[in-house]
C-alpha cells in the first residue's frame, strides 16, 4: 500500500470510530474538505496536512501513526 493510501485509510477508520464526517473533520482541522476528499487520487500528502487532521481528531501524530497500516512491511513506496 502506498503511504498516502495508508494515511487516507487511517483517516476513514478514525472518522468511523469518532462518528465524524469528512466535512466535520475539515471544519475542526482547518484542512480544506477538497484536500481530504481527494487524497485517494493524490500522490503525496504533507506532514502539515496530517498534523492539521490530527488536530481535528484531537490526537497527536504519534497516535495517528500508531496503526498496523504504517508497519514498515505494509508500505510499498
Amino acid at each position: 500500500m502506498r503511504a498516502v493510501d495508508a494515511v487516507y485509510t487511517r483517516i476513514k477508520e478514525l472518522l468511523s470510530e469518532k462518528k465524524m464526517t469528512m466535512y466535520m473533520l475539515a471544519k475542526r482541522s482547518g484542512v480544506p474538505f477538497s484536500t481530504i476528499s481527494t487524497m485517494t487520487r493524490s500522490k503525496t500528502v504533507t506532514l502539515a496536512t496530517i498534523y492539521g487532521i490530527c488536530e481535528g481528531f484531537g490526537m497527536t501524530l504519534k497516535e495517528f501513526f500508531d496503526s498496523p497500516l504504517f508497519a514498515r512491511a505494509a508500505i510499498t513506496d
